[in-house]
């Protein structure tokens, strides 16, 4: 199949559109703004929607709206605009609705600057906005993958009624690569007996947030854990490279995973017995895998654009067993293959 050479945030959309993706709903913020910018164009074309409403939350409410008929909708946007659609996200949580949503992280906090970053971690994966939810969260660090998570992403979310966010970074969104189109077109979707589509010929159907009666939302938060249960035992996804041997273990996600696997091979050749664990989804997490490979002679370095986020939940899997260290960056700067060999010399 021949390559085509495409940016990251555009392949994400071509993948999607595949997908079936019927309604985007956008506002424009650097380093995502390709994606609603050729879905403005696209989307008209195909006869689908496209709207770019008059705020982030605004957007985010249109996908819930969206979705709740039953089509696949989407919405992106970069760190502070994610930020503001974090009540939608909850709301489609509580309701089990699916979607997806994208951030093509910057730099922050507040409106920081328009360089990549990985410091959305925590809000990704612990649920931003209010109440006990989580969200799938996959972490692609590749054009390719920007397209293959894309297509994938409303199979999982509507297989588990749930959002899905793809976190990726502006290096990622922003980079050219050569990838296969290798998906074939959806148009045929199983039929969903949840959604409000009109009764006529059946049973009025409702969803809600908003659950008043005595013990009914302590049972729907009962029936949403459950279903994360099912969730973190059936959907982790991760990458493992030379981690058999392995005395030191990087844990990178995204672009810093690139660099971290360029100074693994950097490592070995200077006799260093490094190894990565990539996550590919952030949430669930691969906790037992870690847990697996952490003894008391292999340490772990937990490798991020960020002052430290993703490290906390490496700590928690490792429980003790091994030494977790950290190497991160934020504000926009990157990490080098020649820090994380200076980094893995001190702890080996």
């Amino acid at each position: 199949m021949t390559k085509k050479l495409v940016k990251g945030n555009i392949a994400l959309c071509e993948g999607a559109i595949t997908a079936g993706l019927k309604s985007y709903f956008g506002y424009p913020i650097t380093p995502q703004n390709e994606i609603p910018s050729y879905f403005s164009r696209k989307m008209v074309e195909l006869g689908r929607v496209f709207i770019q409403a008059e705020s982030e939350i605004a957007a985010a409410s249109m996908v819930l709206g969206a979705a709740v008929t039953g089509v696949r909708a989407m919405t992106s946007s970069s760190s502070p605009g994610i930020s503001l659609k974090q009540e939608a996200i909850s709301y489609m949580a509580g309701m089990q609705v699916p979607a997806l949503i994208v951030n093509v992280q910057r730099g922050g906090p507040g409106l920081g600057n328009i360089s990549s970053s990985q410091s959305d971690y925590f809000q990704a994966v612990k649920g931003g906005g209010h109440g006990d939810y989580k969200i799938i969260v996959i972490a692609p660090n590749s054009v390719q993958e920007m397209y293959d998570t894309a297509y994938d992403a409303f199979d999982l979310a509507e297989k588990y009624r749930t959002p899905v966010m793809i976190l990726t970074d502006g290096i990622i969104g922003q980079m050219m690569e050569p990838i296969e189109f290798n998906r074939p077109e959806k148009k045929e979707f199983k039929e969903k007996e949840w959604i409000l589509n009109g009764s006529k010929g059946r049973e009025p159907r409702s969803i809600k947030s908003l659950l008043m009666k005595d013990g009914v939302l302590e049972k729907h938060n009962v029936k949403l854990q459950e279903k994360y249960k099912l969730i973190s035992e059936s959907e982790v996804k991760y990458e493992l490279y030379m981690t058999e041997d392995a005395e030191i273990i990087i844990t990178a996600y995204g672009i810093s995973s690139r660099i971290a696997k360029s100074a693994v091979k950097l490592a070995r050749k200077n006799g260093i017995k490094a190894g990565l664990l990539r996550p590919k989804t952030l949430w669930p997490f691969p906790s037992e895998i870690i847990s697996s490979l952490a003894k008391p002679n292999v340490k772990f370095l937990s490798v991020e654009l960020s002052h430290g986020q993703m490290v906390e939940d490496v700590k928690l899997a490792v429980n003790g067993k091994s030494d977790v260290g950290f190497l991160g960056k934020a504000g926009g700067g990157l990490v080098t293959e020649q820090e994380i060999i200076k980094k893995i010399q001190s702890k080996v």
